[in-house]
């Protein structure tokens, strides 16, 4: 890629974040830097307690780091008021996370739907692009049925098609195959790769190295920093 033509999606400056205080201190993030261009495909790996997901929680304006800074697609995240984060959550932000989280009682396309209306997206045109998201992930047939008529994979995919829907800088997935079987796994992981080939810019938080393996870069978590950084070429 063209160093002159990226764009810095995400950018993590000296970002601490620290829990309790005295002997208590807990340090799950410890001065880290992180910076994800656009069009990156990013996996991040590390232990348990390396603060791989405290370093999402952040990236996803879930939490606020202690100290440093954070950018989001030209955003000062750190300075704006809870409403502006919400905001900012909505506009920019896709997630998928391991346990779907879809709304019981909805239908595949209402929970497709809904972001768009915090979004304030226009009534006129929710029905037809969620429609297309549904399309473009296979579940076009199934977007009447509610989670409890959909197997894992397909509820994966209803929330890959809620991830997407408001054409997010930043797709977040936290473990987003650990609930799922080995080839509905192949499944989705070959449906985020279409996801990156259309420029979706996308950061995966895995500890399955097949997972991490589909990502053009892996950022090797310890200590609360990022220990390497590895090209798929290298």
């Amino acid at each position: 890629m063209d160093k002159q033509n990226t764009k810095t999606v995400a950018k993590l400056t000296n970002v601490s974040k620290h829990y309790g205080e005295g002997s208590l201190l807990v340090k799950a993030l410890d001065q880290l830097n992180l910076e994800v261009q656009k069009g990156d495909y990013l996996a991040v790996m590390g232990a348990s307690g390396s603060g791989k997901s405290t370093a999402m929680n952040i990236l996803g304006c879930l939490d606020r780091p202690t100290y440093g800074s954070y950018e989001l697609n030209g955003h000062s995240v750190e300075k704006l008021d809870d409403d502006a984060l919400a905001n900012l959550r909505n506009q920019e932000l896709g997630f998928v996370f391991q346990q779907f989280n879809l709304l019981a009682e909805a239908t595949a396309l209402e929970n497709v739907i809904l972001p768009m209306i915090y979004a304030g997206v226009p009534a006129s045109i929710r029905l037809e692009r969620a429609e297309l998201a549904l399309q473009k992930v296979g579940l076009e047939e199934r977007r009447h049925n509610r989670p409890n008529q959909l197997s894992g994979g397909q509820q994966q995919r209803v929330a890959i098609a809620r991830a997407i829907i408001n054409q997010p800088s930043l797709l977040l997935a936290d473990e987003p195959t650990g609930a799922l079987d080995s080839q509905t796994t192949k499944d989705v992981l070959h449906l985020f790769d279409e996801l990156h080939s259309q420029g979706i810019t996308i950061v995966l938080v895995t500890h399955e190295d097949e997972v991490a393996a589909r990502a053009g870069k892996i950022a090797y978590f310890n200590d609360g920093k990022v220990m390497r950084l590895k090209e798929k070429s290298q």
